[in-house]
């Protein structure tokens, strides 16, 4: 038997009192969205027969997620994130805007507060026994196209293990390791040295996993590195660039990868380039150029403040 209610006169006032649309007091935006959100749950409950049963499960997934602070990991592999990095492409496009360097998502395990050095740094401690050298550098470019001095690079990577330093359980990371932020040079140029990471997965076991594999899905991640790029006089961006080679990239849980950010990794055996590097062994290159966009009308239209982030 088919039973729907969400048409009812009654359910539809209980809506306006449930989101505060009867009442001239809170927040007129916060009843909007909430009105909006509850109407479409309360229609899919009717749409689809969801039982008290699988409700209640969904509730108690939810405190999962609460309790295990995995929202942010849930986030991009349900395509939240990249859902919003598409409407500010939409939005950049109706304003004319051209994005040369693609935005892709944060994800949540940004650290604020990494050392900070001008032009080169390095981000490893060197004790990943399984690590290959990774030389990257780049140049970024300013909105007039011109080698922009004073930028500031952020970055941060997980190690070979997959394990990001703040948030390894293993304890085995020192405090910020892999994770720097380079301000660029005169000729606007960055360069650090790191090792190459490796892809990772959601926790075992976790909320996160129960629910992609619920969809048939995986919890897997290319391997990446994130950037935050940011100058006083330019939007910031947020991107990350994929591992070339890696057969993951076009199966991202997160659905992170972008054309534009899986640049190619070079080789270098050549004892030229080992001793203009500094090292004595060969290393993987990566060469990256970055490309900002101007503030709209002296205001950076798609930066998240708000967002809660992790600070050391």
């Amino acid at each position: 038997m088919t039973v729907k209610i969400f048409e009812r006169d009654d359910i539809q006032d209980f809506l306006k009192v449930l989101s505060g649309l009867d009442n001239d007091r809170g927040n007129p935006r916060v009843k909007q969205i909430v009105h909006r959100i509850m109407s479409d749950l309360f229609k899919a409950i009717d749409d689809l027969n969801i039982t008290p049963d699988e409700y209640w499960t969904g509730i108690a997934w939810l405190n999962e997620i609460g309790a295990t602070t995995q929202a942010g990991l849930i986030s991009p592999g349900l395509g939240l994130d990249h859902f919003l990095d598409e409407r500010l492409d939409a939005i950049d496009a109706a304003l004319g805007i051209d994005n040369p360097t693609p935005r892709t998502i944060e994800g949540p395990l940004y650290v604020a507060g990494a050392p900070e050095s001008i032009g080169f740094a390095r981000l490893d401690d060197g004790q990943d026994e399984n690590g290959h050298t990774l030389i990257m550098h780049g140049t970024v470019y300013g909105s007039d196209g011109k080698p922009l001095p004073g930028a500031k690079v952020e970055v941060w990577h997980c190690d070979t293990r997959g394990f990001y330093s703040h948030f390894d359980p293993t304890g085995k990371q020192a405090p910020f390791n892999m994770r720097r932020t380079i301000i660029t040079d005169d000729n606007g140029r960055y360069k650090f040295r790191s090792i190459v990471p490796n892809g990772y997965g959601v926790p075992p076991g976790s909320p996160t996993e129960k629910c992609l594999s619920a969809l048939g899905r995986h919890g897997q991640r290319p391997a990446h590195i994130h950037f935050f790029i940011s100058h006083d006089e330019h939007r910031k961006l947020t991107t990350q660039i994929n591992i070339e080679g890696d057969p993951l990239i076009n199966d991202d849980f997160a659905y992170a990868t972008r054309d534009g950010l899986v640049p190619p990794v070079i080789e270098r055996t050549d004892e030229a380039s080992i001793r203009a590097n500094g090292l004595d062994h060969p290393f993987a290159e990566i060469v990256f150029d970055i490309r900002l966009t101007a503030l709209i009308d002296g205001v950076d239209n798609q930066v998240n403040e708000q967002r809660q982030r992790a600070a050391a």
